[in-house]
This record gives C-alpha cells, structure tokens and sequence, in this order.
C-alpha cells in the first residue's frame, strides 16, 4: 500500500499539529458498477467526496498496530469530473503538543488505495503522484489549558480565498505541489503505520441535529424569537458593521458532534464559539479547583466557561456558495457561547447546526420499577454511556477523550448488560494488552502517547477479562490474555514486603506511580490516594492484588489449568493473612495503610469483595462505614463496587441511600453523569452509568451463571424496590423478567425470548 506526502516535509512541522490537504481529480464517462477504497493516514484524516464529507479515520491504533477503514464511495461520484479530497491533520510526536489519545509516528502520510469500476473502464484513485498536496496555513490549534491540555483538538481558523471549494472539483489547484510517494524502505510494513490491520469496529455514526434553543442573550440587537428562528433555519442574522453580539445556544442534552457554521459578507468579522457542558457559579473547589456548580441550566445566576474555537472571516460567502466553518474534529457540548464581532462590512449568518457523532450502540435492554425516579436516572446513564463512546471508550468526551481501564472496566459491563455488543470491548482488551511495560503493569490509559501509570488500575484488567469470559466465553482470548495478566500479578508479586503486603509501589500524582483510588473528598489533598500514602504502603493495592489473584484463578479454571489456579489462590490466602496481621486497627476494621489508624469504606468494601477476614467481621465493618459518615466514603467511581458489597452481605436495599447523588444529578439539570460528588469536573464520566449495570443484572438479576452465557441466571436483588419488570438483552438472546413482593415473599416470572444470533456483519 502506498503512502504519500508533501516533499517539503520540513522539522518545523514536527513542532505544532498541522493541516496537509490532498486532491485527485478523475473522469468518469460511463455508469458507475462500484467504487471502494482503503484509507489511513497518521494521524487523522477527513475525507471527501466532491464535496461531501464522507468519513472520519483511521481507527485508533498505536506504534505496534496501525488501522485502515475501507469505505464505499459509489453513491458520491458522478458521471464527469469527480474529485476525492482528504484533509489531513497530523500531530507532532511529542505528546505535549497535541492528542494524548492520538499515537503517532515519525513519519507524516495518507495511505490511499482503491479503484472506481464503471462499465466502461476501472480507474485507479490509488495514492500516487496523481494526487496534489497544499498545506492549510489558515488554521493553528490551541491549547485547552496550559497546565494540562490532553487534546489540542480547538482551532485558530482565518478565511482564505485560496482554499475557496477546495473540496469541488472545479477548483483550480494548478498551484498545489505534486505528492510525494514514500519509497517502500521509508514505511515498513512491519511496523506503525505500514502495519496496516482492516479496522476492527464499526465506523461512527453521524446524525444531523439542530440546536434546541437559545438559552441566553448576552448582547443582541435581536430578541430570543428571532435567534430561535434562524437556529431553526427559518431565517437568517444579518449582523450591522462595527457592532457584537453574544448569544448562548442550548442542545438540550451533553452531544457530542461536528459543528457547521456558515455566513455571507463580513470581511474581517470575528467569531468565538465557546463550547460548555454546564452553567458554573463563582468559585473554585476540589483538588484542580473546578468551578462550583448548581442547577446546570441557571444562565441568570451562572455563566458559562469552557474551550472555544475562533474563526475570523474572510467575507467569502455569496448567494451561490457560503463561507463555512466545520472544525476537523468533534465537539463536546451542551451548551455553546456564540460571540461575533464585525467590521468594515455587515455579516449575514445564514447557518448553525451540528452533526451527532458515537459508537453506534444498540440498546435493546429496558427496565421499569416501583421506584418511578429511576427512569431518569437510566435516561441520563444511557447517555452517560454513549458520550463515552467513539473509537475506544473515554473516561470523558469533554476533558480528555482517553480510555482508562477502571473506567472501562464498568464501561463494558454497562455495554454487555444493554446491547450484548462487545466489539469496542474486545478492541480495548487488545488495546490495553499491548500497552504492558516492562515490568508487568499497564499504562492505566490507553491508546495513549504518554506515559501514565496507577499500579493498582492493572488488576482492573483482569476483571475485564473475566467479564468477556462470563459473557462470551471465548477461550482463544482468554488463552491469549493470560501472559499479560501473569505478568501484572508478578509486579505486584515483586513488590511484596518482608510483611507480606504490598510496599509502596506509587504515590501522589506527580510521583513515579500514582496510587489512585478514589476522588474521596478526605483525599483531595492525597489527589485521590488514602492519606496513608504519606507514611508507607495503602492497603487497597494489597487488596487489589488479591483481588486479581482470584479472578486470575477463575480465568485459569475455565482453561482447565489447575497448576496455575492452585497457585495464585494459594498467593491470595498469604496476602490475605498479612493483611489481617498488619492492616487491622484498634477497631478490628481494615486500615487504610499498616499500622495507621485511618479508615476508609473502601477497604471494607474490597475485603468483602475478597474475603478478608470472617464474614461477620466483614459485613460488621462494613456497615459500620454507612452507619458512621466520618469514615471515607465511596464515590460515584467506587459505588459500583460498594454495591456488589452491599449484595455480597445481604445488605442491597441499603444502596436506595447511595443513589442520593443520581437524584442531585436530575434535580440539578444533569443530562449525563458528573465524575464525581466532591469533583464535579466532567459533566459527563463513564463510570457513573452505574444504572444500566444495576437495573437489568442485580434488580432483574439477569446474568451469566456459566461462562458464555451457557446457563442464564434469572435471580433478581429487590432491595429497597417493591415490583420490577423488564427485558435483558444476552449473547444468547433477550430474557424478559417482572417480579413483585406479595405478603414477603417474591412472586418471579420469566422467559428467555427467542434466541438470536448475535454474530455481526463482519464487512461493518
């Protein structure tokens, strides 16, 4: 496969993201028969097609696997001159000056290669010299914050005659520069990106929206009817010289989506669209000082703050063609500030509207129950979810798009309980696995450019691993997950003590390892580690490496490798009796760290989860913790696990009080899930669509008994609840469940509805 570039490749552009587009004009005589090609690129590339943005790539890929999209561009060409064009962003290596999640290599390029059949001929669209290459000097990036900006993705954009229908095939490109085609030696097929794999999930969807309203008029010659009036494009803003306007547009719920703006005139006008997920009160709070919040839709007492893009007009648009502004990349709004400034010449603002964009998710579960608030809370987790899913899943479309594995862990199980879909699923376990370090842990991120470590995160992979296996069963993947994860337990293994527990093997944030474990706020000062930190080991990594072990052993039990299970449940009961010899306080309750009176709800939890300890002790610490707030408590990205404690003991109804912060959530306007009660950061954060786990696994109780779903487990958890009913999607078909209390006791009905066949269109 071919790759080409621009000759003029120069070290300057190794400094700053820069924008390379590409064109190949062909003629077509005769009727169009077919029409696909393959498509890469490093970094990312858009693709049109006389005009028409067709699609969005390459698949995320790393420095050992790189990904092409094959892509049907029949239904765009025409008889005559047609035109494929592809704008080409590509970051620098350095991950400080662009994309955390975006890997790169040192080598910039398009990889093109396909053919249009006709009746009459086949014409090659191939990547060759064919093609002719400018770069976009009308756009820079900009830096979210300069503290911490895992993105890069804003734009700096000015209007320029010379890049007017660059995508028609009229446009006059006699002054672009002929591509240059790599030798075969430069781009080695062994390697990123020659290592080219056919993309492994579905490409995203794209829907095209309006925006709902105006929210707020900031300053306006113009009343809220008449903005309302062109959003929904029954006419157009003619904006005076020499005068500003500030408007706030609302899409009524968290989206994510490509935005398209488009005017007429205004030369030298400025527009600044600042795209917020919340209105915020005065102040800061929580460890990175995130602004305080309330009712999200407050634009009297609020306002909004957030990351903008910034288009200055060149007065291109006339009555035959607009003056368009698409940003490369998708935008994460809810709400969006438009401020636009005029100069010598009136602007006439003709459109504004987005186009939707995810992973194409299929929920096919729905649950209903006596507790009627539940319903918008599922709204809200289902949205959650679906924000949080592109290419891999994000632990937040707003802030940093990256895919971590605690988040995803939950992620996942949320996926598999709603739509039984496990292809980005099986995408992030290889993802994740090629991620491993030489010493056994995974980067608690990734894909990812930069280095970014939380010891106890790896053990989160193994669950994951142990999910796929109860809900698909697939032994191959299993089989080849098993060195990664021996090599995980064999870190934590090494990073024993002459006590038994595991030492320290991280620390605060800006320390080699960050020991993360909850955004508690008693841990802010920490960043979200047990204070324990500071005076040696926290016992939850110690946990956490149980944990693994036995999750481990029943990975190795379905491979039918009794050696290997044998031996880490014998590892599990050592650490166990270290930690109840050296991580017990006066109380009897499990410390947060050896020897150190601190206590925690998390420790409880996870001996619950582990077995550390006898049962009574277990559930009586536990419960202490609810009953007595004092002690650290479980936030929105530990209650998952709070939960299945709750269950273990027999305690579920009690998690009716740990729903409180869901109900905050839809009381204060929420449309998706905050990341956290005491750092409410991210508007939307994937681990807090707890909801669709708890509903249709625990409250219908629909889950796998055997590993790939051989036997279903139909054995609902009421708790608090009086009546449910609903159906569950499975690998293995839909279950359809209800139940109800009568006199104490529970009266169950079900049935597995017709079995279906779940396998997907591998052409995707």
């Amino acid at each position: 496969m071919k790759w080409i570039w621009t000759k003029h490749f120069t070290g300057d552009e190794n400094e700053e993201p820069v924008v390379w587009l590409f064109r190949k004009i062909f003629e077509i005589d005769s009727e169009i028969v077919a029409g696909t090609i393959k498509i890469s690129a490093d970094t990312r590339y858009k693709l049109y097609v006389n005009g028409v943005f067709v699609q969005f790539g390459p698949s995320r890929g790393d420095k050992q696997v790189w990904y092409y999209d094959e892509v049907d561009i029949s239904k765009n060409l025409k008889v005559g001159k047609n035109v494929i064009a592809v704008m080409v962003l590509r970051y620098p290596e350095n991950p400080a000056k662009g994309n955390h999640g975006m890997i790169r290599t040192s080598t910039p390029g398009l990889m093109l290669e396909g053919s249009i059949d006709t009746t009459n001929a086949t014409i090659d669209v191939s990547a060759d010299t064919g093609y002719k290459c400018y770069r976009d000097e009308r756009v820079s990036f900009v830096k979210e914050e300069e503290r911490f900006a895992p993105l890069i993705i804003h734009e700096k954009v000015y209007g320029n005659p010379l890049y007017r229908a660059w995508k028609m095939p009229e446009y006059d490109d006699s002054f672009w520069e002929e591509a240059y085609v790599y030798p075969d030696y430069v781009i080695h097929p062994a390697v990123s990106p020659g290592n080219l794999l056919p993309r492994n999930i579905p490409f995203l969807y794209r829907k095209p929206r309006r925006f709902d309203s105006v929210v707020a008029i900031r300053k306006s010659i113009y009343s809220k009817d008449t903005w309302n009036d062109f959003l929904e494009a029954k006419k157009t803003i003619v904006i005076p010289p020499h005068s500003k306007e500030v408007i706030e547009v609302d899409a009524g719920e968290e989206m994510t989506g490509f935005i398209h703006a488009a005017f007429k005139g205004g030369l030298g006008a400025k527009v600044k669209f600042m795209y917020a997920e919340a209105y915020v009160l005065d102040g800061f709070e929580g460890p990175a000082k995130v602004p305080v919040k309330g009712d999200r839709c407050d634009a009297q007492k609020g306002h909004l703050l957030g990351y903008s893009d910034y288009y200055h007009l060149y007065g291109l648009g006339d009555d035959e063609r607009r003056e368009n502004y698409n940003p490369f990349w998708f935008r994460t709004f809810r709400f969006i500030q438009i401020s636009i400034e005029t100069a010598d010449e009136a602007l006439e603002f003709c459109e504004f509207d987005y186009e939707e964009t995810g992973y194409p998710l299929e929920v096919q579960t729905y649950v209903n129950t006596s507790d009627a608030s539940m319903n918008k809370i599922w709204e809200i987790s289902e949205r959650t979810l679906r924000r949080c899913m592109h290419e891999t899943y994000e632990d937040c479309p707003y802030y940093e798009q990256l895919q971590y594995i605690m988040d995803t862990r939950a992620q996942i199980l949320f996926t598999y309980a709603t739509s039984a879909d496990d292809r980005l699923a099986r995408k992030c376990i290889e993802d994740m696995r090629r991620s491993q370090r030489y010493d056994g842990l995974l980067n608690c991120s990734y894909p990812n450019c930069s280095t970014n470590v939380i010891p106890g995160f790896s053990i989160y992979y193994i669950l994951m691993v142990y999910d796929h296996m109860m809900y698909f069963g697939d032994k191959k993947l299993v089989k080849d997950c098993m060195p990664t994860i021996d090599r995980i337990l064999s870190f934590f293994h090494d990073h024993l003590d002459e006590r038994g527990i595991v030492g320290n093997t991280g620390g605060m944030l800006m320390d080699r390892f960050w020991s993360f474990i909850d955004w508690a706020k008693e841990w802010n000062e920490t960043f979200g580690v047990p204070k324990a930190i500071k005076q040696g080991p926290i016992t939850m990594e110690s946990l956490l490496y149980v944990l693994g072990l036995q999750y481990a052993a029943k990975l190795y039990d379905f491979l039918e490798n009794n050696d290997s299970k044998k031996e880490y449940l014998d590892e599990a009961k050592r650490v166990q009796q270290a930690i109840l010899t050296h991580c017990v306080g006066k109380n009897g309750m499990i410390t947060d760290g050896p020897g150190v009176e601190e206590y925690s709800q998390h420790c409880q939890v996870f001996a619950v989860l582990t077995n550390t300890g006898g049962e009574e002790n277990r559930k009586r610490n536990l419960l202490k913790t609810i009953e007595d707030k004092t002690f650290t408590q479980c936030t929105i990205a530990m209650d998952f696990y709070l939960f299945r404690a709750l269950e273990i003991i027999d305690c579920y109804e009690l998690t009716e009080e740990y729903w409180k912060p869901w109900h905050m959530m839809v009381e204060n306007n929420c449309t998706t899930c905050i990341e956290s009660e005491a750092y409410a950061r991210s508007e939307c954060h994937g681990w807090g669509a707890l909801a669709l786990y708890e509903l249709p696994s625990v409250t219908l109780g629909v889950r796998p008994r055997k590993p790939g779903f051989e036997e279903i487990e139909v054995k609902p958890v009421p708790g608090y609840m009086t009546s449910a009913s609903g159906v569950v999607i499975t690998p293995k078909g839909k279950v359809k469940v209800s139940w109800k209390k009568n006199n104490g006791n529970i009266e169950i009905k079900y049935d597995l509805l017709e079995r279906e066949n779940h396998e997907r269109d591998s052409r995707m």
